[in-house]
């Protein structure tokens, strides 16, 4: 089976950078190039929601920027790059919401409540307004509305490669807390804890989902996704009457939304 592999430094805004080799096995992306997840008609729809987004955040943007900018030093966009589909490297665009850094100051994932963040940060990052610029990314067709989440190479599975990173999807629902997890972990634990626990469920998720999304599954993960967006305390699940069932997670009990328990699970 022939395999696609790749090899490039990445340097950060923060100081990780690394050489990393991505592999991807051409056939199997070939093979799911037919579903819903590849195919030109989400393409279109990527397309034509990111322009519209674009265009409605335009004024809301600028006052982020400046905001952004006067209230800590450094630039108004974060800019870092990522791994995308077929293992091509690509620039992703936020609104920053971090101290600037010194080069190799500092774990690369970032924990809740890590000092790094300023005032205003921690007002985007909770109801997600920092993510706006990569609509830009959507549109220039290197990301996507749903798919797995964009990382940096160092963190990314082989998996992620088969599909365009998505502003959101499956596994960025189910972990969407990841930040309070690994406030509990060591600052130097941090990148060994999420190699071993969370990148391999994070993978498993998000490919079971890509492998057999639809429209109408991307849909509601788009709908999910700006509800927990309004209303963080609620989570992403909708609120009902009934408890859901608890479930144990990394030793602790954990309550899993009912609205997460899809064909694709």
């Amino acid at each position: 089976m022939p395999i696609i592999m790749q090899a490039e430094e990445v340097e950060t805004q923060d100081g990780c950078h690394e050489d990393v080799p991505t592999l991807v096995k051409a056939e199997e992306v070939v093979t799911g190039s037919r579903s819903w997840s590849l195919s030109f008609a989400k393409r279109i729809m990527d397309f034509i929601v990111s322009l519209v987004a674009l265009v409605a955040a335009l004024v809301p943007g600028i006052i982020i920027y400046v905001l952004v900018r006067v209230t800590s030093q450094g630039p108004g966009f974060f800019r870092q790059k990522r791994a995308g589909y077929r293992g091509r490297l690509f620039t992703l665009y936020k609104f920053r919401t971090m101290e600037v850094a010194q080069e190799g100051s500092g774990p690369c994932l970032t924990r809740d409540a890590d000092p790094r963040i300023t005032t205003i940060g921690k007002i985007l990052r909770k109801v997600k307004l920092d993510e706006l610029p990569q609509f830009y990314n959507v549109l220039r067709g290197e990301m996507s509305l749903v798919g797995p989440r964009s990382k940096l190479p160092v963190y990314a599975a082989a998996t992620d490669a088969f599909y365009r990173p998505g502003l959101t999807g499956f596994a960025t629902l189910l972990f969407r807390r990841e930040e309070q997890l690994l406030k509990h972990v060591a600052p130097g634990d941090l990148d060994s804890f999420y190699e071993r626990r969370i990148k391999p469920l994070k993978a498993r998720a998000d490919f079971q989902y890509m492998k057999r999304a639809s429209f109408f599954s991307d849909a509601r993960i788009l709908f999910r996704t700006v509800f927990a967006s309004l209303i963080p305390s609620v989570g992403v699940g909708l609120v009902r009457k009934r408890q859901p069932k608890r479930r144990f997670v990394f030793g602790q009990r954990v309550r899993r939304s009912p609205s997460l328990r899809t064909e694709f699970e």
